[in-house]
């Protein structure tokens, strides 16, 4: 009785004013919102009004409690889809103050999709990259990773993860960046993902000042891609920090012609200001006061971009906010109205689980026992290698490491992040994880026959181990996920 009554006062309130949208109207309107998206296009820009999205959204921000009562939910009636396709249409907008409010307030819905979220968080990485808070962008991609790898989208899972290697490599990590680069290469093969890592190499490149390694990999996009202008950019930068003037006005001349994005026009004149040696006094003042209007206009971006990562600093250091008490009471009357339906069907469900979770026990098993006998064969196949040290790659360090990641579950990579050994260290865990004797770790090593004994039992207490024991815990390091 007090829900019904609940629900009636609260419909009347909806329709009390004919200037306010009814939760209903609101979600047709996101559902509108989700097939334009769905169809590549954006409500309030390609079709529909902008302002109508905003009431949508205020309106489910009002009443997100009450939406699901009276109408249930949806996989794309809802609140956290609101605010997504609100926050995507402020950014288009240039509002990311506004933009940013609306996807934290998708943080907090509660919602389950974890599609949505992915998304969401995605926007605020993108938010805090254009704000140059690279580390706190690198945190949100993370989270947007997360999200699509709960929900099972791979391949989004994936383009996260060089999402975080991007921001990575705009702080200069190098080794972080290619282990992350590396750890996408060994699981993706999708075509798409491999020219974004393409990409975020040749950031990481024109950042550690090693300008021949961005400019082959920014050739690659560019060849691909005639109206990528980011590698243009790219291309136009390694060539002004190798003092190749003419090719880097060249590339800045093509990037100025072509983008619409400030920080793109922004450094390709800062490059024609500096090495276009063609142009007269007058020219180089005339493209130095283009580019000082151009910054002008980056710095009120920048303000705005400061402003919204504020909003999200403040949002994840917030105290609790005690209005999910309310929600928890509704629950409750809920829980009580359905309690007898549950206690029925309740056995029922708990052997269902029952019989999930011992499924996914077996298929992990099945997978982990299939993981070890792979890694067995290899070893076999490796150990009878009439070259063992041309088989490994021996005296090329890197390209060893990287065949024994390729092969061995990522062990060269394991060993190299617990940062307690060094080279020599590691090419004897390899010997002995293959099973060689201390014989043929003296010739491959190479290191006296008489000082091999004290180096396993040196680098194994390194790894918190015994030299007795080192072969199996190396074993189990290469097993486990």
């Amino acid at each position: 009785m007090f829900i019904g009554v609940a629900i009636v006062m609260f419909m009347s309130c909806s329709h009390a004013d004919g200037s306010h949208m009814s939760v209903r109207e609101a979600q047709e309107v996101v559902v509108q919102a989700d097939s334009l998206w769905h169809n590549g296009q954006m409500y309030g820009a390609d079709e529909g009004d902008s302002a109508t999205l905003a009431q949508a959204y205020e309106t489910l921000k009002d009443h997100p409690v009450f939406s699901t009562l009276v109408l249930g939910t949806s996989s794309r009636g809802t609140y956290s889809h609101a605010c997504y396709h609100y926050g995507k249409l402020l950014r288009a907008k240039d509002d990311p103050v506004a933009a940013m409010q609306a996807f934290i307030d998708a943080t907090h819905s509660h919602t389950r999709d974890y599609h949505i979220l992915g998304r969401v968080y995605s926007n605020i990485g993108d938010i805090c990259h254009l704000a140059e808070e690279y580390q706190l962008s690198y945190d949100m991609f993370e989270k947007s990773a997360e999200m699509f790898l709960h929900n099972g989208d791979t391949l989004n899972y994936y383009y996260g993860l060089n999402n975080m290697a991007y921001e990575l490599a705009e702080q200069g990590k190098e080794d972080e960046t290619l282990f992350l680069v590396r750890t996408i290469i060994n699981q993706c093969a999708d075509q798409n993902v491999s020219s974004k890592i393409i990409e975020t190499k040749a950031r990481l490149f024109l950042k550690c000042e090693r300008y021949d390694s961005t400019l082959h990999y920014s050739r690659i996009l560019y060849a691909n891609d005639t109206n990528d202008m980011a590698a243009a950019l790219l291309i136009a930068q390694a060539y002004s920090y190798l003092s190749i003037k003419d090719s880097a006005t060249k590339y800045a001349n093509i990037v100025l012609s072509r983008t619409n994005e400030l920080y793109e026009a922004n450094n390709a004149l800062y490059i024609l200001t500096n090495d276009d040696e063609t142009k007269d006094k007058d020219g180089i003042r005339e493209t130095a006061a283009d580019r000082s209007d151009t910054q002008k206009l980056i710095e009120i971006r920048q303000g705005k971009l400061s402003q919204a990562v504020q909003l999200l600093e403040q949002d994840l250091n917030r105290k609790p906010d005690w209005r999910w008490l309310y929600a928890i009471l509704i629950t409750l009357i809920l829980i009580g109205i359905g309690s007898s339906i549950y206690i029925r069907t309740k056995h029922k469900r708990h052997q269902l689980l029952s019989q999930r979770i011992e499924d996914l026990e077996n298929k992990n098993k099945e997978k982990q026992l299939q993981l070890q006998t792979q890694i067995e064969d290899r070893i076999r196949l490796i150990a009878t290698s009439p070259n063992i040290a041309k088989t490994l790659n021996w005296n090329n360090f890197e390209q060893m490491c990287l065949l024994v990641d390729q092969n061995f579950n990522m062990l060269a990579s394991k060993l190299r992040n617990k940062h307690v050994l060094n080279e020599t260290e590691i090419r004897l865990c390899i010997l002995v994880f293959i099973g060689l004797n201390r014989a043929q770790i003296s010739l491959t090593l190479p290191y006296a026959r008489s000082s091999i004994g004290k180096l396993k039992d040196h680098t194994a207490k390194q790894l918190g181990t015994t030299g007795k024991n080192l072969q199996h815990f190396l074993f189990n390091m290469a097993t486990e996920k």
